[in-house]
């Protein structure tokens, strides 16, 4: 793949912090990814996300389904989303970026920013939608904003559809990686990274499907316990950010440092956090066999070449955390329809498809799952280069 079609750096006028955007292919004249927010977040760290999001977008290519994948983009805002000037800085980044939005780049939520906070801020910024650029290739514009709007607002016990999806779509990962190997859920034991929206939907799900989480880390450190962490009380027992309270703790959990999490007794690691969280110091603690990358690029590639030798499996971040983007593009277009179980049902379907034909790849070629996913990627790339056009 070629260099990004744009790349460009904003600096706010009022404090000096620096905002970025890349947009790597545009597919019929649009781009989707999603704008984080954290302190350190660098241009180059964007670009690799917005390369990672036009391979996601190819992956769930289906000629037979209304979604027809855009191209790939990204933003990123240099700022810790807990200062108190972070929501103005959000305000003025959308406001510089307004006619991006307008013309070709959809967004929404993305590590430290809530889907809440991003529609507040671009509203207030003079935007119709963060995801108006899409407006243009609807079908029934009014009736594919009113079904995305009544999945916005399902609740799945006190928790909603936008922020289940993306963990559902992770667990079934991690699930159809044990069935290949022909591992029983019961016994399984998992560690997660980060209690956000990802990590924590991914415990509910592992969970709920008879694995038992032993450990989960926010910005405080790890909680764990050797029997099984009670997930829906540290759930309900979490703040905007994701961090726990550690009055919900029982008896039994114990709060250990913050890295404790990489080296759990545990065979499926979930890191669901921040990027590079893994690198060649510290995978050697890693006792998992397999990790799941819930997060966007966890495993720093020199680290992830150390794990295969080890024999520990990374299902890559490009086709585990597809999900969330899927879903709200299923939806919009009219493939699913605002209801829950039929939006689990889809993204397992698709998920699990996804994930088996990554992994026989793999085995066939005597690769990594990574170069597998890369190359099925490519093959959806080219098909829909040749339908669509990169730059339409």
């Amino acid at each position: 793949m070629t260099a990004p079609l744009m790349s460009l750096t904003w600096t706010d006028h009022l404090t000096g912090r620096q905002g970025f955007l890349v947009v790597d292919r545009l597919v019929r004249g649009v781009s989707s990814g999603g704008l984080r927010m954290r302190e350190g977040c660098t241009l180059d760290e964007v670009a690799g996300l917005a390369r990672g999001m036009t391979m996601k977008e190819a992956l769930h290519y289906n000629p037979e389904g209304r979604y027809i994948p855009l191209g790939g983009a990204k933003g990123g805002i240099d700022c810790d989303p807990q200062d108190p000037g972070a929501y103005g800085l959000l305000v003025r980044y959308l406001r510089a970026m307004k006619p991006y939005i307008e013309s070709f780049w959809t967004t929404g939520e993305d590590l430290g920013l809530t889907q809440d906070l991003v529609d507040r801020a671009a509203a207030e910024a003079g935007l119709v939608s963060s995801i108006q650029a899409v407006y243009p290739l609807l079908d029934d514009e009014a009736t594919a904003r009113r079904r995305l709007a009544d999945a916005f607002a399902v609740e799945v016990d006190g928790i909603g559809l936008d922020e289940l999806a993306g963990g559902c779509g992770v667990a079934e990962s991690a699930l159809a990686a044990l069935d290949r190997a022909g591992v029983p859920y019961e016994g399984t034991r998992v560690a997660v990274q980060g209690l956000g929206t990802m990590g924590g939907a991914t415990a509910r799900f592992l969970t709920h499907a008879g694995l038992t989480v032993v450990a989960v880390a926010d910005v405080k450190g790890t909680i764990a316990n050797p029997a099984g962490l009670d997930v829906e009380a540290l759930l309900a027992a979490r703040d905007a950010y994701g961090t726990v309270d550690r009055a919900a703790l029982r008896p039994g959990d114990r709060e250990l440092p913050g890295d404790a999490w990489l080296s759990a007794e545990a065979e499926v690691l979930v890191p669901a956090a921040v990027s590079y969280a893994i690198d060649a110091a510290n995978q050697g603690r890693i006792r998992a066999r397999w990790i799941v990358e819930a997060a966007n690029m966890p495993v720093l590639p020199e680290a992830e070449e150390l794990l295969a030798a080890r024999g520990v499996t990374v299902l890559p971040d490009v086709v585990v955390n597809s999900g969330t983007n899927a879903w709200w593009w299923w939806t919009l277009f009219g493939d699913i329809g605002p209801d829950a179980d039929e939006a689990f049902a889809h993204t397992r379907r698709s998920m699990r498809a996804l994930i088996e034909q990554m992994l026989a790849r793999a085995e066939a070629d005597g690769t990594t799952p990574r170069a597998a996913a890369h190359a099925i990627v490519a093959d959806r790339l080219s098909v829909i280069a040749e339908r669509f056009g990169w730059y339409r």
